[in-house]
């Protein structure tokens, strides 16, 4: 079984800056792909950014150059840094982790969520 728990959500003021943290546990081979989403009021889920095992990122235009996207290699845990936070970022942050599985069979998973509130 695998579990994602994640953390740092919270309330900030615009301007500010909040990370997120995404701890994945259970049994794990290999995480390939770990993502960031987001769904706001009334919107779509939306992909913010998402980083490979192999360190490349991707970020959806609104965050380019204010969210950063890491995970160490050697661990399972990855961290979305969101800086110069404005009130449309306001959303329900998911984790979402493309992995292998300790007898290499695949799986996605998705963390619960934690709310990100952007004051202005």
């Amino acid at each position: 079984q695998v579990q994602l728990r994640e953390s740092g959500g919270g309330l900030v003021q615009s301007g500010g800056s909040l990370r997120l943290s995404c701890a994945a546990s259970g049994s794990i081979y290999k995480i390939n792909t770990m993502s960031w989403f987001r769904r706001a009021p009334g919107k779509q889920r939306e992909l913010v950014a998402f980083i490979t095992s192999g360190g490349i990122t991707n970020y959806t235009d609104s965050v380019k150059g204010r969210f950063t996207i890491s995970k160490p290699s050697a661990q399972n845990t990855g961290y979305l840094q969101m800086n110069s936070l404005r009130s449309e970022d306001t959303a329900v942050y998911y984790c979402n982790v493309d992995l292998l599985r300790a007898k290499g069979w695949p799986g996605i998973y998705w963390g619960q969520g934690t709310q990100v509130t952007v004051s202005s």
